[in-house]
C-alpha cells in the first residue's frame, strides 16, 4: 500500500524585493505584518512570534536548510512553493526557487503552486489598487512560462507522479475561463520533454463540486475546511464558560468586564474541525488541513480568527484526514497543510513561541502512525 505524503504550501514572502519596497515601504517583507500586529481584544494573542528559527532571512541558504530537516523530522514529505507568473515574464518573489535549483540544497522534495491571482491591496487596506495582474496573454508567454519551468521540473528532487511533475493551479476556474487551452498546452510541452505528462491538481481554494476531470485536472485539493468553516463565520463571537462566569464575578466585584463585541469575526475552533469531513470528487482528492488562522496582522480588524484552537485539535483533523486516505487507491495519497510559514495569517507549521513544535508534533504522531501499519 502507498504511503501518506504530506505537502505544505510554502510562502517565499520573506525577503525585500524591489516591488514591495516601492508599495509597503523599504524592506518590507512578511515579518513586517507580523512584527507591528496588536492584541484588538483582551485575550486575543498577537504578535505571535516565531521560535526556533527566528524572523528568518529566505536569502539564507542555512535557513532553507533549517526548514528542510525540520520538516523531513517531523514527517513532511515536501515543500509546495507558491510560484508567481503573471504574464508576460512577469514573475515575483522567484528568487528562493532558483536559489535552491541553482544549489541542489537543501536535498529536498518540492512542487510549485501556480498562485494564478491578481494581487491587489484589498488585504492591506489599498482595495482599489492592483498591484500585479494575472493574465494569459499569448501562446509565446506560455511557452516561455514552461521554460521557465522545465529546469525544476528535471529536477530530481521535484516531485513527480507516474513520471508527470505535479503542479498545483491556485486558480483552476479562473485559467479555465480566461485561457480554457493553457494547461492543454503545457501538458502538450511536458510530453515533449520528456514527461508523461503533467500530474495537474486544483488547489484548495475552489469548490469541490465543479467536475476537474473535464478540465484535465488528475488531483483536488479538498476544499472541505472551508466548506466546514464558512457557515460559522458572521456568528456572535462564542463565549466559554469560563469566560461568561468571570465576567459575571467582575460585574458582581464592580470590576471592568470583557467587551465580547469582537471587533473582528472570530469563530470557534472545536466548532468547525467537529463540522469538517472530506468528500471525494471526481479527481483524486487530497484533503487540505489549516494549523491556524489569524490574518488581523495583515488586515486588522477586517481579519478573521480561528479562536480556541490548539494542537490537540489540529491532531483531530490530522486524524480525519488520515480516514479519509487510508482506504483510497489513489496514484498516490497527499495530505496538504495550509501552510508552512504563512506568518501573517497565523498559518503555520513551523514552532512559535507559544505552541512550540506541538502542530507538527501532532502531524508526526497520526501520520507515521498510519504508515507504520501499512
Amino acid at each position: 500500500m502507498k504511503h501518506i505524503k504530506t505537502l505544505a504550501f510554502y510562502l517565499p514572502q520573506y525577503h525585500p524585493i524591489p516591488e514591495n519596497d516601492e508599495w509597503w515601504g523599504k524592506g518590507f517583507t512578511e515579518w513586517t505584518n507580523v512584527g507591528k500586529a496588536k492584541p484588538l481584544f483582551e485575550g486575543h494573542e498577537q504578535p505571535i512570534c516565531p521560535g526556533d528559527l527566528g524572523y528568518y532571512d529566505l536569502r539564507v541558504p542555512e535557513v532553507r536548510e533549517q526548514q528542510a530537516q525540520m520538516a523531513r523530522d517531523y514527517g513532511v514529505h515536501g515543500f509546495i512553493y507558491y510560484h508567481y507568473w503573471f504574464g508576460n515574464g512577469k514573475q515575483l518573489l522567484e528568487r528562493i526557487a532558483n536559489e535552491v535549483l541553482e544549489s541542489g540544497k537543501p536535498d529536498f522534495p518540492f512542487c510549485f503552486c501556480w498562485a494564478n491571482e491578481t494581487w491587489s491591496g484589498v488585504w492591506h487596506g489599498l482595495e482599489n489598487k492592483i498591484l500585479a495582474e494575472q493574465v494569459y496573454p499569448t501562446d509565446e508567454d506560455l511557452i516561455a512560462h514552461f521554460n521557465y519551468l522545465l529546469p525544476f521540473f528535471k529536477d530530481k528532487r521535484y516531485i513527480k507522479v507516474d513520471n508527470k511533475p505535479v503542479f498545483v493551479v491556485y486558480d483552476a476556474i479562473n485559467i479555465n475561463e480566461k485561457s480554457p487551452e493553457y494547461l492543454e498546452k503545457f501538458t502538450d510541452l511536458a510530453k515533449e520533454n520528456g514527461f508523461d505528462g503533467l500530474y495537474l491538481i486544483a488547489s484548495n481554494k475552489t469548490e469541490d463540486d465543479h467536475g476537474y476531470k473535464e478540465l484535465g485536472y488528475q488531483a483536488k485539493i479538498s476544499n472541505a475546511f472551508l466548506r466546514a468553516w464558512r457557515p460559522h463565520m458572521n456568528q456572535k463571537p462564542y463565549i466559554s464558560a469560563k469566560q461568561y462566569y468571570t465576567n459575571r464575578l467582575k460585574g458582581i466585584l464592580g470590576l471592568k468586564t470583557v467587551d465580547f463585541k469582537k471587533p473582528v469575526d472570530i469563530q470557534n475552533a472545536p466548532d468547525v474541525i467537529n463540522d469538517l469531513h472530506f468528500d471525494e470528487t471526481d479527481v483524486d482528492t487530497f484533503p487540505c488541513l489549516i494549523s491556524n488562522w489569524d490574518n488581523t496582522p495583515r488586515s486588522g480588524n477586517r481579519g478573521i480568527i480561528l479562536g480556541n484552537n490548539s494542537p490537540a485539535l489540529f491532531e483531530k483533523q490530522v486524524e480525519k484526514a488520515v480516514n479519509f486516505l487510508k482506504d483510497k487507491n489513489y496514484s498516490q495519497k497527499f495530505l496538504v497543510v495550509k501552510s508552512w510559514n504563512e506568518w501573517a495569517e497565523g498559518n503555520i507549521l513551523e514552532p512559535d513561541r507559544k505552541n512550540g513544535y506541538g502542530y507538527l508534533e501532532a502531524l508526526k504522531k497520526i501520520v507515521s502512525k498510519e504508515n507504520s501499519n501499512d
